[in-house]
């Protein structure tokens, strides 16, 4: 049974930091081509945030989380993370973990449509 179970999430100030897990099971991630982390706010669409080539490492992110979020794989561990610092109060959301085989069409990692494996979310909450 495939399974991404995201952790980390929590309550911070503007400024701090939080890493976010994702532990694959049923699968390894070097399976599946891409494996990237998604957010979602209250009455906005889910957005991608960061992806990561899971064969050669290459790294993709967002405009708003560039040079503050980085997306990193554990081979042992089997687990997708996500260091994300100087968070701000418009980084709360929901985070999602998610997975697909093959390269994105028209390279649109961001598109949420184009991943097929789904955790079940942990919540990130930045106060100001």
């Amino acid at each position: 049974q495939v399974q991404l179970v995201e952790s980390g999430g929590g309550s911070v100030q503007t400024g701090g930091s939080l890493r976010l897990s994702c532990a694959v099971s049923g699968f390894t991630y070097y399976s599946r081509d891409y494996m990237g982390w998604f957010r979602q706010a209250p009455g906005k669409e889910r957005e991608g945030v960061a992806s990561i080539y899971t064969a050669g490492g290459s790294t993709y992110y967002a405009d708003s989380v560039k040079g503050r979020f980085t997306i990193s794989l554990d081979n042992a561990k089997n687990t997708v993370y996500l260091q994300m610092s100087g968070l701000k109060p418009e980084d709360t959301a929901m985070y999602y973990c998610a997975a697909r085989r093959g390269v994105p069409y028209g390279g649109r990692w961001y598109d949420r449509r184009q991943y097929v494996d789904w955790g079940q979310g942990t919540q990130v909450t930045v106060s100001s």
